[in-house]
């Protein structure tokens, strides 16, 4: 936040910061927008999985960014294992399958394609 003097007083102006090139600027004059993600679960609410929320400095950059975004491909099984990661490190620990079904919404199956997808990814542990 900022504050700046208008007529005499002073006011506070809440600042932002463009997705694209790390402006600042006023909140008032943000661009927002969802754009596909599959890397992204929400942690408030599951319509909003799969959609990352970007901030610029001004319609030139959200178009910008929105076709970088677009050009990344939708991988269901990251939105899984994005969903399995949240409910595991915001919740008491998961005991079972059926208790991390429960609290992500998935079913097995899907929980263990997520699985394999994540172990596919990891980069290799050094052996000292």
């Amino acid at each position: 936040m900022r504050k700046s003097k208008r007529k005499g007083r002073t006011e506070t102006v809440r600042l932002e910061l463009c997705d694209l090139c790390a402006a600042t600027f006023a909140e008032s004059g943000a661009v927002r927008g969802y754009v596909p993600h599959s890397s992204s679960a929400s942690s408030t609410n599951d319509w909003f999985d799969g959609l990352r929320r970007i901030t610029t400095c001004g319609a030139e950059h959200f178009t910008v960014i929105k076709a970088l975004y677009e050009q990344r491909p939708f991988v269901q099984e990251e939105l899984w294992a994005a969903k399995i990661t949240q409910a595991l490190t915001a919740s008491p620990p998961v005991l079972s399958i059926t208790e991390l079904a429960s609290r992500t919404g998935l079913h097995e199956p899907e929980i263990e394609r997520a699985i394999a997808w994540h172990n596919e990814r990891r980069s290799p542990r050094r052996m000292t």
